[in-house]
């Protein structure tokens, strides 16, 4: 499973109305490709549908989507945002990570 901080649910729920998408029936599209300085880089984008190699999770009330393959690498990972002056936007704290580069956007296993 992966879950969703207070403060990503509000910013998500603001940038999906921004572009058209409703946060009670689209969903936020979270995956793991290959890149960045550590190996893996996240993924993050909003959808109108599920795939069927889609696992799909409903938390804090967020809607997601991670295909089969970038859920092995994602179970257990908490999205969070960090906004402010020295914020980041979003943060996967993912506790499968055992490197992650300084901005934070890759990691490797």
């Amino acid at each position: 499973m992966i879950k969703v901080s207070d403060s990503a649910k509000s910013k998500i729920a603001h940038l999906m109305s921004e572009e058209g998408f409703d946060v009670a029936n689209d969903f936020v599209r979270v995956g793991v490709k290959s890149g960045g300085c550590s190996g893996l880089s996240y993924e993050l984008k909003f959808d109108h549908q599920s795939g069927e190699n889609d696992k799909l999770f409903e938390d804090n009330p967020v809607k997601i989507a991670v295909d089969k393959k970038s859920f092995l690498y994602l179970v257990g990972t908490t999205l969070e945002y960090s906004g402010g002056l020295n914020g980041k936007g979003f943060v996967f704290n993912n506790p499968n990570a055992n490197r992650t580069c300084g901005c934070g956007e890759s990691f490797s296993l």
